[in-house]
């Protein structure tokens, strides 16, 4: 009799589970696994708003300095402005692509880290994941849906007001739902 525990135990220990194991965003959570609750979140929100800084700086840098050596060297007209850096703060076309350039790679910061693993750094800190709550594939629309409903983070007080489900507006509408992980499931090797 006390084979077959042992048997069992064993059996139980070598089942890997594979909603954590999987690369992307698209398998369901397992009944275990626990919603992450609004200072969780808030927490890796924080974490995410760091980097997603750090990018966005990061490609303003670099489209401005390609803006002042096409001004510098002719490319663009800067209709009689002594200084390119004049120029652009004063042009509403260039200060537009500036800020849509930043966007762009701010927005593509969260879905390219949401497709490849279900978590971005924040959420990689914090131990937690997004999952589907669906069958529905975790496709680049639906992660911009729910990028676009989190309303720049407001959409996770929800979660402050629906104590029971752990749903933020963008999970609602995305039908997703982002789970406490444990170390081991955590652990990127096991993706």
């Amino acid at each position: 009799m006390a084979k077959s525990k042992k048997s069992k135990k064993a059996k139980k220990a070598k089942k890997p589970n594979t909603s954590a194991s999987t690369p992307s965003a698209t398998s369901m959570s397992s009944p275990e696994q626990q919603r992450a609750g609004f200072f969780r979140r808030l927490a890796a929100m924080i974490y995410d708003t760091l980097v997603a800084t750090a990018v966005g700086m990061c490609a303003a840098m670099a489209m401005i300095v390609f803006m002042v050596v096409s001004l510098k060297n002719g490319v663009f007209d800067m209709q009689g402005y002594a200084e390119p850096n004049e120029f652009i703060q004063n042009s509403v076309m260039f200060t537009t692509i500036i800020q849509v350039w930043v966007g762009v790679w701010v927005a593509g910061f969260f879905l390219w880290f949401w497709k490849r693993g279900g978590q971005t750094l924040g959420m990689r800190a914090w131990r937690l994941r997004i999952f589907s709550t669906t069958e529905a594939p975790m496709t680049w629309s639906r992660l911009l849906l729910r990028l676009v409903t989190s309303l720049g983070g407001l959409g996770t007080l929800l979660v402050l007001f629906d104590v029971k489900n752990k749903l933020a507006l963008q999970d609602w509408v995305a039908k997703t739902e982002v789970v406490k992980l444990t170390k081991n499931q955590n652990d990127h090797k096991s993706w």
